[in-house]
């Protein structure tokens, strides 16, 4: 139960019903500010420079990318993985603080929700594009067809993935859109403009919050969070199979899927933390994104900061007990020392010291030290990732394959393509979604309200 004494109010200010509409829908109705359009303008940008990365890529083959004989997993294999961790977030953060009944989700789970969707579809390019003849994706597709005998190979990593990644982008969607019904309907009803009340009439399905649309909301948002939670795990543990399966020094390792979901949960919450910081100072909403809310955040974060770190601790001892010649090189002179140390003791520094700040209230109450770790914290991600994928592929069982790895501008193009879709659809929403859900925060307004006690 949640104590207000403690942790005071889930939103601030003594706001009435009438008052979070208003103030939750205004970002819809007033323009954002110069920053908006210079935003979108630069994301915009950077997925158009991603598209024709892509075109390089489909017209000329992934010879123009950095992989080479040895390295044949490189930058996009890299941000697959990243992109995937980072749309745990929304869907870890909303499915399990529902089940477990906690109110301070209210008003930033329809935020995380939204990320999840626009990082799972940049995740999705990825894969089909590392196939190299992006055109015969469908080849992977589990349907009757009349090719003959030939079906897809259900032991191969890339179908894992198509499953795994559509599984949970229509269930993410789902979850996420229909959260909007009750909020988009309210939209339908106050605007003004035929256009909007059209489009927003068409979207809200017919909702009248009559008492049986609210039975069949509420009942259907625990199924779809009970599906959901299941792929969270099952998701990002097929993810880690990809690896576990080879006999590579480096990847075939029991230890692998629960590593891989506590780090796609660490930096999912990571990068939901970096866009709550945001948009609580950029539109003025720090009655609704209270320092309550950042302050749960980071002290989960410092959690799995720790879980992180011994995961890594426990990575080297096995290398080292194992008395495996192989692993210990792997982890000892090609990671802890050798060309890529100083991605290896970033991402340690970045994933398991760092967070530590957090154990202070000074920097988990103030947004400029949460901006900054949440930062840090996504990068050490990203170096971890690259550690996994090149360093036990760049130097082999045959020394005579060994082969530095470097991505070319092509690799890098695709990589910001994927930011600037990201950050394009992000930005949508922002302006034309409420980012909080209305009917959520209106459920939980009088619980920690001073006028309570």
């Amino acid at each position: 139960m949640y104590n207000k004494k403690i942790r005071g109010p889930l939103v601030e200010g003594n706001k009435t019903l009438g008052q979070i509409t208003k103030e939750v829908m205004k970002p819809l109705e007033i323009s954002p500010g110069v920053w908006w359009p210079i935003a979108f303008g630069i994301s915009s940008a950077a997925a158009i420079y991603g598209f024709y990365a892509i075109y390089i890529t489909v017209t000329q083959g992934i010879g123009t990318w950095g992989v080479n004989n040895s390295v044949g997993w490189g930058w996009e294999i890299i941000n697959f993985v990243w992109w995937i961790g980072i749309g745990h977030a929304g869907t870890a953060f909303s499915i399990f603080l529902l089940i477990l009944r906690q109110k301070w989700r209210t008003s930033i789970n329809r935020s995380a929700e939204a990320m999840t969707v626009f990082a799972v579809i940049s995740a999705a390019l990825l894969p089909a594009l590392h196939m190299g003849r992006v055109w015969l994706v469908f080849y992977i597709f589990p349907y009757p067809n009349t090719r003959g005998p030939l079906w897809v190979n259900f032991n191969s990593p890339l179908f894992w993935d198509f499953t795994a990644i559509t599984a949970y982008l229509l269930i993410s969607a789902s979850f996420w859109y229909l959260g909007m019904l009750p909020d988009l309907a309210t939209i339908r009803d106050k605007t003004t403009s035929k256009v909007k009340k059209a489009v927003y009439g068409f979207f809200s399905l017919g909702w009248t919050g009559s008492s049986r649309h609210w039975i069949r909301y509420e009942s259907l948002s625990f199924i779809l969070g009970g599906i959901a939670a299941v792929l969270v795990v099952s998701v990002h543990s097929i993810v880690s199979t990809d690896f576990a399966v080879s006999v590579e020094a480096g990847w075939h390792s029991t230890l692998f899927p629960p590593f891989f979901v506590v780090g796609a949960i660490f930096s999912g919450f990571a990068m939901v933390m970096t866009l709550m910081v945001l948009i609580r100072k950029l539109y003025h909403l720090t009655d609704y994104i209270t320092d309550n809310h950042m302050d749960a955040i980071a002290r989960i974060l410092v959690f799995i900061s720790l879980i992180m770190g011994t995961a890594y601790l426990t990575e080297l001892f096995v290398a080292w007990y194992s008395g495996n010649e192989y692993e210990i090189f792997t982890f000892f002179r090609n990671r802890a020392t050798g060309e890529y140390t100083l991605q290896f003791w970033g991402m340690i520094i970045c994933n398991a010291l760092i967070p530590q700040l957090f154990w202070f209230k000074k920097v988990r109450r103030n947004w400029i030290w949460l901006l900054i770790v949440s930062l840090f914290i996504n990068i050490g991600m990203w170096l971890e990732r690259f550690n996994i994928v090149v360093t036990s592929l760049n130097k082999d069982y045959l020394p005579s394959n060994w082969v530095s790895y470097s991505p070319t501008h092509i690799d890098i193009g695709v990589f910001l393509g994927t930011i600037g879709m990201f950050a394009c659809g992000v930005l949508l929403f922002m302006r034309y979604i409420p980012m909080m859900a209305i009917s959520e925060l209106k459920s939980v307004v009088h619980i920690g309200n001073k006028k309570e006690d």
